[in-house]
């Protein structure tokens, strides 16, 4: 099952986002890391049987403050099949041409589709 942890912290500078990054990077189960809010003050992870808790803890040691705003299953976008489009002809499609086999005297032996 996939989650998605948004998890508040205080980050003014550049260096404290990557340091931030390694952090979340780090934890067990992360598939994805992002910055979002309108501040880049919210840290997105994305994965499987990541624990937030933990998490939380790690980025409050470093940073002291880290608020766990939420927590919800990622739901995974089914690819949707194409509709396969079936040609459509009014009338009956042309049989193919007929051939015929003649011998050396010029009669016919045979027909071949």
């Amino acid at each position: 099952m996939k989650q998605k942890i948004v998890i508040r912290v205080p980050l003014d500078c550049d260096k404290c986002r990557s340091k931030a990054f390694k952090i979340a990077a780090d934890a067990h189960g992360v598939s994805s890391v992002a910055l979002e809010g309108e501040h880049k003050d919210k840290v997105a992870v994305i994965g499987e049987s990541v624990d937030s808790v933990c998490l939380g803890r790690a980025l409050r040691k470093k940073f002291r403050h880290a608020i766990i705003e939420s927590v919800e299953e990622v739901k995974e976008k089914k690819e949707e099949k194409k509709d396969e489009k079936l040609l459509w002809y009014p009338y009956p499609p042309c049989p193919p041409p007929i051939s015929y086999a003649c011998d050396e005297y010029g009669q016919s032996v045979c027909i071949v589709m």
